[in-house]
């Protein structure tokens, strides 16, 4: 199975960003429910001004945050409803809101680029995705597809998330504390998958990589029946060597490359008109299904064949 892998600093029931216990406000937080009801230290809120400029804070009894409109006290916001106008010290109005998953994406500090939002849908969908699941995630990045995987599998599944670099796992641990709270269906290891995948079997193995064909045997090996390969990637020749190396194995079919162009739309009274810009290509999607082996009969692969070694192209 090759190096063993190592379990990162803060995983497995993440705590708090200074490394101690989760706040009361991230403890409510846990799972990702995103509850209504007064806000609390601990969680994190947007700060939205009247010019639509975007501060996100996490609420720290006695701190006080500098925005352009002047000074606002955390005290002032915490017991207050979601939505609630307050005002700065110089007297500007600024809305108060809890972030959604892709606002807290978008703003969150990173180490690596991150997937964004107009993707983590597709992923969500076309990886079929459910409460109750195993995922075996490889690529933690700072941690934008593990807090959607971990929403999507619920308290019931499992999210096993791998990271060759420790300051990307770390960074990943700090954002996911501070959006979801405490998150025991999360294990977060430091590990390299094209070495093996530990946390098998699987539902479904996600991968964030450069060259996710490395570790298209060791999925076929790790999924069960019916399991879902899905691969992200930025360019062209990575899907062609993907789709490669996954039809090579011969353990899997319906392999499928998807990508999404997003464009908002304006809307004001009778003018509806596209926006200037659009959010063009930003990476391609690779789904594939997981075969039972031949000979396996229905009642599990043991004594089955076994597909046929592959080999990653050098």
């Amino acid at each position: 199975m090759g190096a063993p892998a190592r379990e990162a600093a803060g995983s497995g029931g993440l705590t708090g960003p200074a490394g101690g216990a989760a706040s009361p406000g991230q403890a409510e937080a846990a799972g990702g429910l995103r509850p209504g009801g007064p806000l609390q230290p601990g969680e994190p809120v947007l700060l939205v001004d009247r010019k639509g400029r975007r501060y996100l804070i996490t609420l720290t009894p006695g701190r006080v945050h500098d925005l352009r409109g002047g000074r606002l006290p955390h005290d002032a916001l915490l017991g207050r409803e979601e939505g609630v106008l307050v005002e700065t010290s110089l007297g500007e109005r600024v809305r108060v809101l809890r972030p959604t998953l892709a606002e807290f994406v978008l703003a969150m500090p990173r180490g690596a680029t991150v997937i964004y939002p107009k993707d983590l849908g597709v992923i969500l969908v076309w990886g079929d995705l459910y409460p109750g699941a195993r995922v075996v995630e490889a690529g933690t990045g700072s941690g934008a597809l593990t807090m959607a995987l971990l929403r999507a599998v619920g308290p019931a599944g499992r999210v096993a998330s791998y990271e060759v670099r420790p300051d990307f796992a770390r960074q990943a641990a700090r954002n996911i504390a501070r959006f979801l709270g405490p998150t025991p269906t999360l294990v977060l290891r430091e590990h390299d998958i094209t070495t093996g995948i530990p946390d098998a079997p699987a539902d479904r193995v996600v991968l964030d990589l450069p060259e996710p064909w490395r570790v298209a045997g060791h999925a076929a090996e790790a999924l069960r029946p019916g399991g879902i390969w899905l691969s992200y990637v930025p360019t062209v020749p990575q899907v062609q060597q993907t789709v490669e190396a996954l039809r090579a194995t011969g353990a899997f079919v319906g392999v499928e490359t998807v990508e999404v162009l997003l464009r908002g739309w304006n809307v004001e009274g009778p003018s509806v008109r596209p926006a200037h810009r659009m959010v063009g290509h930003t990476g391609f999607v690779t789904v594939a299904r997981r075969i039972a082996r031949e000979g396996s009969g229905g009642g599990g692969e043991e004594g089955g064949s076994r597909w046929p070694a592959w080999k990653p192209r050098r």
